[in-house]
Protein backbone atom coordinates (compact mmCIF):
# COMPACT_ATOMS: atom_id res chain seq x y z
CA UNK A 1 0.00 0.00 0.00
CA UNK A 2 1.32 3.42 -0.94
CA UNK A 3 2.36 5.77 1.87
CA UNK A 4 -0.05 8.51 2.73
CA UNK A 5 -0.80 10.79 5.62
CA UNK A 6 -3.98 12.17 7.11
CA UNK A 7 -4.41 15.92 7.08
CA UNK A 8 -5.86 18.04 9.87
CA UNK A 9 -9.14 18.17 7.97
CA UNK A 10 -9.13 14.38 7.62
CA UNK A 11 -8.73 13.99 11.39
CA UNK A 12 -11.54 16.47 12.03
CA UNK A 13 -13.71 14.52 9.63
CA UNK A 14 -13.05 11.26 11.53
CA UNK A 15 -13.88 12.93 14.84
CA UNK A 16 -16.98 14.47 13.31
CA UNK A 17 -18.22 11.14 11.96
CA UNK A 18 -17.84 9.56 15.39
CA UNK A 19 -19.54 12.50 17.08
CA UNK A 20 -22.55 12.57 14.73
CA UNK A 21 -22.71 8.74 14.58
CA UNK A 22 -22.24 8.57 10.84
CA UNK A 23 -19.11 6.46 11.36
CA UNK A 24 -19.75 2.80 10.59
CA UNK A 25 -18.60 0.23 13.09
CA UNK A 26 -17.30 -3.27 12.36
CA UNK A 27 -17.05 -5.85 15.13
CA UNK A 28 -15.01 -9.00 14.58
CA UNK A 29 -16.31 -11.82 16.77
CA UNK A 30 -19.96 -12.05 17.81
CA UNK A 31 -19.74 -14.03 21.04
CA UNK A 32 -20.42 -13.04 24.64
CA UNK A 33 -18.50 -9.78 24.17
CA UNK A 34 -18.98 -8.87 20.52
CA UNK A 35 -22.74 -9.26 20.13
CA UNK A 36 -23.75 -7.19 23.20
CA UNK A 37 -21.30 -4.48 22.11
CA UNK A 38 -22.61 -4.52 18.53
CA UNK A 39 -26.17 -4.19 19.80
CA UNK A 40 -25.23 -1.36 22.16
CA UNK A 41 -23.71 0.68 19.33
CA UNK A 42 -26.66 -0.07 17.04
CA UNK A 43 -29.11 1.09 19.70
CA UNK A 44 -27.00 4.22 20.18
CA UNK A 45 -27.63 5.12 16.53
CA UNK A 46 -24.60 3.71 14.69
CA UNK A 47 -24.68 1.38 11.69
CA UNK A 48 -22.89 -1.78 12.82
CA UNK A 49 -21.59 -4.76 10.87
CA UNK A 50 -20.78 -7.87 12.87
CA UNK A 51 -18.34 -10.34 11.34
CA UNK A 52 -18.00 -13.93 12.51
CA UNK A 53 -16.72 -17.25 11.15
CA UNK A 54 -19.70 -19.12 12.60
CA UNK A 55 -22.36 -19.37 9.89
CA UNK A 56 -24.99 -20.41 12.44
CA UNK A 57 -24.45 -17.27 14.51
CA UNK A 58 -24.57 -15.02 11.45
CA UNK A 59 -27.79 -16.59 10.18
CA UNK A 60 -29.46 -16.25 13.57
CA UNK A 61 -28.59 -12.55 13.77
CA UNK A 62 -29.90 -11.98 10.26
CA UNK A 63 -33.21 -13.53 11.38
CA UNK A 64 -33.19 -11.55 14.63
CA UNK A 65 -32.76 -14.63 16.81
CA UNK A 66 -30.53 -14.25 19.86
CA UNK A 67 -28.26 -17.05 21.04
CA UNK A 68 -27.30 -15.25 24.26
CA UNK A 69 -29.43 -15.24 27.39
CA UNK A 70 -28.60 -11.60 28.14
CA UNK A 71 -30.02 -10.43 24.81
CA UNK A 72 -33.73 -10.85 24.10
CA UNK A 73 -34.58 -11.78 20.52
CA UNK A 74 -37.16 -8.94 20.07
CA UNK A 75 -34.47 -6.44 21.03
CA UNK A 76 -32.02 -7.94 18.54
CA UNK A 77 -34.66 -8.18 15.82
CA UNK A 78 -35.54 -4.50 16.23
CA UNK A 79 -31.92 -3.46 15.59
CA UNK A 80 -31.65 -5.78 12.58
CA UNK A 81 -34.98 -4.87 10.98
CA UNK A 82 -34.24 -1.20 11.55
CA UNK A 83 -31.10 -1.54 9.45
CA UNK A 84 -28.72 -0.60 12.27
CA UNK A 85 -27.20 -4.06 12.74
CA UNK A 86 -26.20 -6.67 10.22
CA UNK A 87 -24.05 -9.77 10.34
CA UNK A 88 -21.82 -11.31 7.72
CA UNK A 89 -19.13 -13.91 7.10
CA UNK A 90 -17.38 -11.58 4.66
CA UNK A 91 -14.12 -9.94 5.74
CA UNK A 92 -14.24 -7.51 2.81
CA UNK A 93 -16.67 -5.31 4.76
CA UNK A 94 -13.72 -4.31 6.92
CA UNK A 95 -12.61 -1.83 4.27
CA UNK A 96 -16.00 -0.11 4.26
CA UNK A 97 -16.37 0.48 8.01
CA UNK A 98 -14.61 3.29 9.88
CA UNK A 99 -13.94 1.57 13.20
CA UNK A 100 -13.00 -2.07 13.74
CA UNK A 101 -13.31 -3.67 17.19
CA UNK A 102 -11.73 -7.09 17.76
CA UNK A 103 -13.72 -9.30 20.17
CA UNK A 104 -12.33 -12.77 19.48
CA UNK A 105 -11.51 -15.55 21.99
CA UNK A 106 -8.11 -15.86 23.65
CA UNK A 107 -7.89 -19.42 24.99
CA UNK A 108 -4.97 -21.30 26.51
CA UNK A 109 -3.03 -24.12 24.89
CA UNK A 110 -2.96 -27.55 26.56
CA UNK A 111 0.26 -26.47 28.27
CA UNK A 112 -1.46 -23.33 29.62
CA UNK A 113 0.34 -20.92 27.30
CA UNK A 114 -1.54 -18.00 25.66
CA UNK A 115 -3.12 -18.88 22.33
CA UNK A 116 -3.37 -15.72 20.25
CA UNK A 117 -4.38 -17.53 17.06
CA UNK A 118 -7.73 -15.75 16.84
CA UNK A 119 -6.22 -12.30 17.45
CA UNK A 120 -3.53 -12.88 14.82
CA UNK A 121 -6.08 -14.17 12.30
CA UNK A 122 -8.42 -11.21 12.87
CA UNK A 123 -5.54 -8.72 12.65
CA UNK A 124 -4.30 -10.25 9.40
CA UNK A 125 -7.80 -9.83 7.96
CA UNK A 126 -7.86 -6.20 9.09
CA UNK A 127 -4.40 -5.56 7.63
CA UNK A 128 -5.65 -6.83 4.28
CA UNK A 129 -8.30 -4.10 4.22
CA UNK A 130 -6.65 -1.39 6.34
CA UNK A 131 -7.08 2.11 4.97
CA UNK A 132 -6.49 5.73 5.91
CA UNK A 133 -8.45 6.84 8.95
CA UNK A 134 -9.28 3.41 10.32
CA UNK A 135 -9.64 3.17 14.11
CA UNK A 136 -8.76 -0.36 15.27
CA UNK A 137 -9.59 -1.41 18.85
CA UNK A 138 -8.62 -4.68 20.52
CA UNK A 139 -11.03 -5.79 23.27
CA UNK A 140 -10.00 -9.42 23.65
CA UNK A 141 -8.52 -10.19 27.06
CA UNK A 142 -4.78 -10.79 26.75
CA UNK A 143 -1.41 -10.17 28.37
CA UNK A 144 0.22 -6.72 28.55
CA UNK A 145 2.12 -6.03 25.36
CA UNK A 146 -0.16 -7.79 22.88
CA UNK A 147 -1.38 -4.64 21.15
CA UNK A 148 2.15 -3.26 20.67
CA UNK A 149 4.01 -6.52 20.05
CA UNK A 150 1.49 -8.57 18.05
CA UNK A 151 -1.22 -6.37 16.55
CA UNK A 152 0.85 -3.28 15.68
CA UNK A 153 3.55 -5.04 13.56
CA UNK A 154 0.90 -6.85 11.51
CA UNK A 155 -0.92 -3.59 10.78
CA UNK A 156 2.29 -1.63 10.14
CA UNK A 157 3.32 -4.22 7.53
CA UNK A 158 0.83 -2.45 5.25
CA UNK A 159 3.05 0.63 5.15
CA UNK A 160 0.53 2.72 7.07
CA UNK A 161 1.70 4.33 10.31
CA UNK A 162 -0.18 4.31 13.58
CA UNK A 163 -1.20 7.75 14.81
CA UNK A 164 -0.52 9.17 11.36
CA UNK A 165 -2.54 7.10 8.89
CA UNK A 166 -4.66 4.92 11.19
CA UNK A 167 -5.30 4.55 14.94
CA UNK A 168 -4.88 1.67 17.36
CA UNK A 169 -6.19 1.25 20.92
CA UNK A 170 -6.76 -1.43 23.55
CA UNK A 171 -9.97 -1.31 25.55
CA UNK A 172 -10.68 -4.25 27.88
CA UNK A 173 -14.15 -5.76 27.87
CA UNK A 174 -15.89 -5.65 31.22
CA UNK A 175 -18.95 -7.79 30.58
CA UNK A 176 -20.60 -9.41 33.59
CA UNK A 177 -22.81 -12.16 32.10
CA UNK A 178 -26.13 -12.60 33.85
CA UNK A 179 -25.85 -9.35 35.80
CA UNK A 180 -29.03 -7.30 36.13
CA UNK A 181 -27.17 -4.35 37.68
CA UNK A 182 -24.14 -3.77 35.46
CA UNK A 183 -24.34 -3.15 31.73
CA UNK A 184 -22.13 -1.68 29.04
CA UNK A 185 -23.81 1.66 29.74
CA UNK A 186 -23.08 1.95 33.48
CA UNK A 187 -19.74 0.11 33.54
CA UNK A 188 -16.80 2.52 33.07
CA UNK A 189 -14.78 1.90 29.90
CA UNK A 190 -10.98 2.02 29.91
CA UNK A 191 -9.06 3.00 26.75
CA UNK A 192 -5.32 3.09 26.13
CA UNK A 193 -4.05 4.00 22.67
CA UNK A 194 -0.73 3.71 20.89
CA UNK A 195 -0.73 7.50 20.73
CA UNK A 196 -2.85 10.31 22.21
CA UNK A 197 -5.01 10.66 19.08
CA UNK A 198 -5.85 6.94 19.12
CA UNK A 199 -6.86 7.20 22.76
CA UNK A 200 -9.03 10.26 22.18
CA UNK A 201 -10.86 8.74 19.21
CA UNK A 202 -11.58 5.50 21.10
CA UNK A 203 -12.81 7.48 24.12
CA UNK A 204 -15.05 9.55 21.86
CA UNK A 205 -16.50 6.39 20.32
CA UNK A 206 -17.15 4.53 23.57
CA UNK A 207 -18.66 7.67 25.08
CA UNK A 208 -21.77 6.94 23.01
CA UNK A 209 -22.42 3.64 24.83
CA UNK A 210 -20.73 4.12 28.21
CA UNK A 211 -21.50 6.82 30.76
CA UNK A 212 -17.86 7.04 31.84
CA UNK A 213 -14.68 6.51 29.82
CA UNK A 214 -11.27 6.48 31.50
CA UNK A 215 -8.25 7.31 29.35
CA UNK A 216 -4.94 5.69 30.34
CA UNK A 217 -1.47 6.42 28.99
CA UNK A 218 -0.67 3.24 27.02
CA UNK A 219 -2.24 0.01 25.75
CA UNK A 220 -0.09 -1.87 28.28
CA UNK A 221 -1.80 -0.07 31.18
CA UNK A 222 -5.23 -0.99 29.79
CA UNK A 223 -4.14 -4.59 29.16
CA UNK A 224 -2.71 -4.94 32.66
CA UNK A 225 -5.85 -3.36 34.09
CA UNK A 226 -7.99 -6.17 32.68
CA UNK A 227 -5.67 -8.95 33.79
CA UNK A 228 -5.31 -7.40 37.24
CA UNK A 229 -9.08 -7.19 37.72
CA UNK A 230 -9.45 -10.91 37.07
CA UNK A 231 -6.34 -11.95 39.00
CA UNK A 232 -7.68 -9.97 41.94
CA UNK A 233 -10.83 -12.09 41.87
CA UNK A 234 -8.88 -15.32 41.35
CA UNK A 235 -6.66 -14.68 44.37
CA UNK A 236 -9.52 -13.75 46.68
CA UNK A 237 -11.67 -16.68 45.59
CA UNK A 238 -8.71 -18.98 46.23
CA UNK A 239 -8.30 -17.43 49.68
CA UNK A 240 -11.90 -18.06 50.66
CA UNK A 241 -11.83 -21.57 49.17
CA UNK A 242 -8.85 -22.40 51.34
CA UNK A 243 -10.53 -20.80 54.34
CA UNK A 244 -13.63 -22.95 53.69
CA UNK A 245 -11.51 -26.10 53.87
CA UNK A 246 -9.92 -24.96 57.13
CA UNK A 247 -13.29 -24.08 58.62
CA UNK A 248 -14.51 -27.60 57.89
CA UNK A 249 -11.63 -29.07 59.89
CA UNK A 250 -12.23 -26.62 62.76
CA UNK A 251 -15.99 -27.18 62.77
CA UNK A 252 -16.64 -23.52 61.99
CA UNK A 253 -19.34 -22.34 59.57
CA UNK A 254 -17.56 -20.35 56.85
CA UNK A 255 -20.83 -18.79 55.63
CA UNK A 256 -21.44 -17.35 59.07
CA UNK A 257 -17.85 -16.11 59.18
CA UNK A 258 -18.26 -14.31 55.84
CA UNK A 259 -21.56 -12.76 56.94
CA UNK A 260 -19.99 -11.57 60.18
CA UNK A 261 -16.90 -10.14 58.44
CA UNK A 262 -19.12 -8.35 55.92
CA UNK A 263 -20.51 -6.20 58.71
CA UNK A 264 -17.23 -4.27 58.76
CA UNK A 265 -17.78 -1.11 56.68
CA UNK A 266 -14.13 -0.75 55.63
CA UNK A 267 -11.11 -2.88 54.74
CA UNK A 268 -13.09 -5.96 53.74
CA UNK A 269 -14.82 -7.20 50.59
CA UNK A 270 -16.82 -10.46 50.68
CA UNK A 271 -15.88 -13.37 48.40
CA UNK A 272 -17.53 -16.75 48.55
CA UNK A 273 -16.28 -20.34 48.26
CA UNK A 274 -17.50 -22.68 45.56
CA UNK A 275 -16.66 -25.64 43.32
CA UNK A 276 -14.01 -23.68 41.42
CA UNK A 277 -13.92 -20.83 38.94
CA UNK A 278 -15.15 -20.69 35.36
CA UNK A 279 -15.81 -18.42 32.43
CA UNK A 280 -13.34 -17.11 29.91
CA UNK A 281 -11.35 -14.78 32.16
CA UNK A 282 -10.71 -15.80 35.77
CA UNK A 283 -9.38 -19.33 35.07
CA UNK A 284 -7.22 -18.14 32.16
CA UNK A 285 -5.86 -14.69 32.98
CA UNK A 286 -3.43 -15.78 35.72
CA UNK A 287 -1.66 -17.93 33.15
CA UNK A 288 -1.59 -15.13 30.58
CA UNK A 289 0.13 -12.92 33.11
CA UNK A 290 2.45 -15.71 34.30
CA UNK A 291 3.54 -16.44 30.73
CA UNK A 292 4.39 -12.81 30.09
CA UNK A 293 6.17 -12.49 33.44
CA UNK A 294 8.54 -15.30 32.49
CA UNK A 295 9.88 -13.12 29.68
CA UNK A 296 11.14 -10.84 32.46
CA UNK A 297 12.54 -13.76 34.52
CA UNK A 298 9.80 -13.15 37.07
CA UNK A 299 7.82 -15.95 38.73
CA UNK A 300 4.26 -14.97 39.73
CA UNK A 301 4.19 -17.49 42.59
CA UNK A 302 1.28 -16.02 44.53
CA UNK A 303 -0.92 -15.67 41.44
CA UNK A 304 -0.15 -19.17 40.15
CA UNK A 305 -0.76 -20.70 43.57
CA UNK A 306 -4.20 -19.09 43.68
CA UNK A 307 -4.99 -20.48 40.23
CA UNK A 308 -3.87 -23.94 41.38
CA UNK A 309 -6.10 -23.81 44.48
CA UNK A 310 -9.13 -22.89 42.37
CA UNK A 311 -8.33 -25.52 39.75
CA UNK A 312 -8.21 -28.32 42.32
CA UNK A 313 -11.57 -27.46 43.89
CA UNK A 314 -13.53 -29.92 41.67
CA UNK A 315 -11.36 -32.76 43.02
CA UNK A 316 -12.04 -31.57 46.56
CA UNK A 317 -15.77 -31.31 45.86
CA UNK A 318 -15.84 -34.91 44.61
CA UNK A 319 -14.08 -36.08 47.77
CA UNK A 320 -16.70 -34.23 49.82
CA UNK A 321 -19.48 -35.88 47.78
CA UNK A 322 -17.95 -39.28 48.48
CA UNK A 323 -17.85 -38.39 52.16
CA UNK A 324 -21.47 -37.24 52.06
CA UNK A 325 -22.53 -40.53 50.47
CA UNK A 326 -20.68 -42.40 53.20
CA UNK A 327 -22.95 -40.76 55.79
CA UNK A 328 -25.85 -42.72 54.29
CA UNK A 329 -23.74 -45.87 53.85
CA UNK A 330 -23.58 -45.46 50.08
CA UNK A 331 -20.54 -46.03 47.86
CA UNK A 332 -19.87 -43.56 45.06
CA UNK A 333 -19.66 -46.50 42.65
CA UNK A 334 -23.16 -47.00 41.35
CA UNK A 335 -24.54 -44.06 43.30
CA UNK A 336 -27.22 -42.05 41.51
CA UNK A 337 -26.13 -38.40 41.56
CA UNK A 338 -28.07 -35.42 40.26
CA UNK A 339 -26.09 -32.27 39.46
CA UNK A 340 -28.08 -29.04 39.67
CA UNK A 341 -26.56 -26.34 37.48
CA UNK A 342 -23.60 -26.85 35.15
CA UNK A 343 -23.04 -23.23 34.10
CA UNK A 344 -19.99 -21.62 35.67
CA UNK A 345 -22.23 -19.29 37.69
CA UNK A 346 -25.91 -18.71 38.35
CA UNK A 347 -28.48 -17.61 35.78
CA UNK A 348 -26.29 -17.82 32.67
CA UNK A 349 -25.97 -20.26 29.77
CA UNK A 350 -22.15 -20.31 29.69
CA UNK A 351 -20.23 -23.52 30.47
CA UNK A 352 -16.79 -22.30 29.41
CA UNK A 353 -14.25 -23.63 31.93
CA UNK A 354 -17.11 -24.50 34.27
CA UNK A 355 -15.93 -26.52 37.29
CA UNK A 356 -19.09 -28.61 36.93
CA UNK A 357 -17.62 -30.28 33.85
CA UNK A 358 -14.64 -31.57 35.84
CA UNK A 359 -16.84 -32.65 38.75
CA UNK A 360 -19.02 -34.69 36.40
CA UNK A 361 -15.97 -36.19 34.69
CA UNK A 362 -14.47 -37.28 38.02
CA UNK A 363 -17.73 -38.78 39.25
CA UNK A 364 -18.14 -40.74 36.03
CA UNK A 365 -14.57 -42.02 36.38
CA UNK A 366 -15.60 -43.35 39.79
CA UNK A 367 -18.52 -45.19 38.15
CA UNK A 368 -21.27 -43.03 39.59
CA UNK A 369 -24.52 -42.73 37.61
CA UNK A 370 -24.59 -39.00 36.91
CA UNK A 371 -27.44 -36.90 35.53
CA UNK A 372 -27.81 -33.13 35.51
CA UNK A 373 -30.41 -30.43 35.22
CA UNK A 374 -29.76 -26.92 33.96
CA UNK A 375 -32.58 -24.82 32.48
CA UNK A 376 -30.10 -22.86 30.37
CA UNK A 377 -27.96 -25.71 29.02
CA UNK A 378 -29.90 -28.50 27.29
CA UNK A 379 -26.93 -30.73 26.57
CA UNK A 380 -23.23 -31.22 27.27
CA UNK A 381 -20.88 -32.55 24.62
CA UNK A 382 -17.45 -32.98 26.16
CA UNK A 383 -14.55 -35.16 25.03
CA UNK A 384 -15.07 -37.66 27.83
CA UNK A 385 -18.88 -37.62 28.16
CA UNK A 386 -22.15 -36.54 26.59
CA UNK A 387 -25.24 -35.80 28.69
CA UNK A 388 -28.63 -34.15 28.27
CA UNK A 389 -30.40 -32.09 30.89
CA UNK A 390 -33.17 -34.09 32.55
CA UNK A 391 -36.61 -32.77 33.48
CA UNK A 392 -36.65 -31.62 37.10
CA UNK A 393 -39.68 -32.89 39.02
CA UNK A 394 -40.39 -33.55 42.69
CA UNK A 395 -40.55 -37.30 42.18
CA UNK A 396 -37.33 -37.18 40.16
CA UNK A 397 -35.30 -35.54 42.94
CA UNK A 398 -36.18 -38.25 45.42
CA UNK A 399 -34.85 -40.99 43.13
CA UNK A 400 -31.22 -39.85 43.57
CA UNK A 401 -28.82 -40.80 46.32
CA UNK A 402 -27.33 -37.29 46.32
CA UNK A 403 -28.25 -33.94 44.78
CA UNK A 404 -25.23 -31.69 44.22
CA UNK A 405 -25.78 -27.96 43.74
CA UNK A 406 -23.00 -26.54 41.54
CA UNK A 407 -24.80 -23.51 40.09
CA UNK A 408 -27.46 -21.90 42.25
CA UNK A 409 -29.84 -20.74 39.52
CA UNK A 410 -32.59 -18.45 40.81
CA UNK A 411 -35.29 -20.67 39.31
CA UNK A 412 -34.56 -23.56 41.67
CA UNK A 413 -37.18 -24.07 44.38
CA UNK A 414 -34.68 -24.95 47.07
CA UNK A 415 -37.23 -25.62 49.80
CA UNK A 416 -39.00 -28.13 47.60
CA UNK A 417 -35.73 -29.76 46.53
CA UNK A 418 -34.60 -30.07 50.15
CA UNK A 419 -37.90 -31.69 51.14
CA UNK A 420 -37.73 -34.29 48.36
CA UNK A 421 -34.01 -35.12 48.29
CA UNK A 422 -32.42 -37.92 50.29
CA UNK A 423 -29.15 -35.99 50.55
CA UNK A 424 -27.97 -32.60 49.31
CA UNK A 425 -24.42 -31.36 48.96
CA UNK A 426 -24.48 -27.57 48.55
CA UNK A 427 -21.29 -26.03 47.13
CA UNK A 428 -22.70 -22.49 46.86
CA UNK A 429 -24.20 -21.82 50.27
CA UNK A 430 -27.59 -21.26 48.68
CA UNK A 431 -29.34 -23.42 51.27
CA UNK A 432 -28.00 -21.41 54.21
CA UNK A 433 -31.07 -20.56 56.25
CA UNK A 434 -32.83 -23.82 55.42
CA UNK A 435 -32.66 -26.18 58.37
CA UNK A 436 -32.66 -29.85 57.41
CA UNK A 437 -30.67 -32.90 58.41
CA UNK A 438 -30.18 -33.94 54.77
CA UNK A 439 -28.04 -30.91 53.82
CA UNK A 440 -24.23 -30.95 53.81
CA UNK A 441 -22.47 -27.75 52.74
CA UNK A 442 -19.04 -26.79 51.57
CA UNK A 443 -17.32 -24.84 54.35
CA UNK A 444 -19.21 -26.42 57.23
Amino acid sequence: MARAELTVNDLRNIEGRIKDKSAEIGIVGLGYVGLPLALAFAEAGFNVTGIDTDKGRVNKIIRGISYLLDIASPRLKKAVSGGRLKATLSRSDLRRVDTIIICVPTPLTKTKEPDLTYIVSATNDIARYLRLGHLVILESTTYPGTTREIVLPLLESTGLRVGVDYFLTFSPERVDPGSKNFTIRNTPKVVGGMDPRSTKLAALLYGHVSDKVLEVSTPEVAEMDKVFENVFRSVNIALVNELAKLCEKMNINVWEVIKSASSKPFGYMPFYPGPGVGGHCIPLDPYYLASKARQYFFHTRFIELAAEINETMPEYIVERIIGALNTISKSVKGAKILILGVAYKKDIEDVRESPALRVIELLLERKAAVHYHDPYIPDLKEESFKLKSIKLEKKTVGNYDCVVILADHSCYDLNSIVREAKLIFDTRGCTVGIKSDNIIRLGE
